[in-house]
């Protein structure tokens, strides 16, 4: 099993020994006011389907999603969350070489090298703030059959427009443009930068129900591309592969119409304003870069002498997870994501870090010499 994930409140509760529920998950990128109103009853009203299967082939979850998006349905397929699709992309378009805008989600290379796909990494870099260089990837595109984006990125935050996106996808028809906009919903006005419903054939794009609505446990993404990719990938679908209470949740949100846009944009809001006000008393602390993010989560640069690690283990001991961003390709062991939470859980972290990092800045106390004794006249 791959490891690394944020997330993972129960290995720290067990250390602990502590119910998970009592860790502050500042890890995980899933909305911090969800999920929505009215989700959770309906699943509990659901709860005895169960004892029958789920539909089969998830017919009626894509048919609704796909008309609340306004595309046809035989562009999208629905699966065991995003993870499903991206570890069979490698497999199903028969990829040979992929490339991967970068520094990134660690699955899209963990998928390619589980399947002996050479892969290759486009990095941003620091200096440039992480912004994707898209002349860079153009040029690096022509040598490559598939190209994984994830826009907005993670753990970074840079986002493409879409627009943008589109020229670089109509460019390089040959190549497959595998784009994860998991994190678009929470960016203000993210509609406009969606290319699900642009038509594109060479393009694969990947939608998450779970982060925006705060249901990762249920495991539901879905896939929208090309009919005949589309084709490709449902002749190695696993049956019953989105479980009942999955398909439910799929239906509510469905259903709930202008009440569900009327909570994602008090979740863009209340983000906009908490990621704004937790950054800048980040950056109040010495040392401490914070990189600009439209989406649920932020990048940190910590100062020299402070590792992640330390950050993650100290704050640990507090019942607090953060992620250690040290195992991104392109990334050292001083970046950390976090991801806000309540202003009161926000105000406690920043005041935490702050604590951390003037305890790793004084210097140590240093020994004096002992200052010579007079001779004792006694002594011969």
């Amino acid at each position: 099993m791959i490891g690394g994930h944020g997330g993972n409140i129960y290995e720290l509760a067990r250390r602990l020994g502590c119910d998970p529920a009592e860790i502050l998950d500042l890890s995980s990128n899933v909305n911090p006011l969800g999920p929505p109103e009215g989700l959770c009853d309906r699943l509990v009203q659901q709860i005895e389907s169960v004892s029958a299967l789920p539909e089969v082939d998830n017919r009626g979850i894509i048919r609704c999603y796909a008309d609340r998006l306004g595309i046809s349905a035989d562009r999208m397929i629905a699966g065991n969350g995003t993870t499903q699709f991206i570890y069979s992309i490698p497999s199903v378009l028969r990829v040979k070489k992929a490339l991967i805008a970068g520094p990134t989600y660690s699955d899209y290379a963990d998928a390619c090298r589980l399947q002996e796909v050479a892969y290759e990494f486009v990095l941003s870099t620091e200096p440039d703030g992480f912004r994707p260089d898209l002349d860079r990837l153009a040029d690096a595109a022509g040598g490559a059959d598939a190209l994984f984006i994830c826009n907005p990125n993670n753990p970074t935050g840079a986002l493409i427009p879409g627009d943008e996106l589109k020229r670089l996808c109509l460019r390089h028809p040959q190549v497959r443009f595998i784009v994860d906009e998991s994190y678009l919903p929470f960016v203000a006005e993210g509609e406009s930068h969606s290319l699900a419903r642009s038509g594109v054939d060479n393009l694969l794009v990947l939608l998450s129900i779970s982060k925006i609505y705060r249901i990762p446990g249920l495991r539901v993404g879905f896939l929208v591309a090309s009919p005949a990719t589309i084709a490709a990938f449902a002749r190695g679908m696993w049956p019953w592969n989105v479980n009942r209470l999955g398909q439910a949740a799929v239906n509510f949100i469905c259903e709930a119409g202008t009440k569900l846009e009327a909570f994602v944009a008090e979740t863009r809001a209340y983000l906009d304003g908490e990621r704004r006000r937790f950054a800048q008393r980040l950056r109040l602390i010495p040392g401490f870069k914070v990189y600009p993010s439209p989406t649920s989560f932020f990048l940190v640069l910590l100062p020299e002498g402070l590792s992640a690690a330390e950050a993650q283990d100290a704050l640990a001991e507090e019942r607090i997870l953060i992620r250690d961003c040290s195992n991104f390709q392109g990334l050292s062991d001083r970046f950390i994501r976090i991801s806000p939470k309540t202003p009161d859980a926000n105000r406690r972290v920043a005041e935490r870090l702050a604590d951390l990092a003037a305890r790793k800045s004084r210097p140590a106390a240093v020994s004096q010499p002992r200052p010579p004794q007079p001779a004792d006249p006694s002594l011969p």
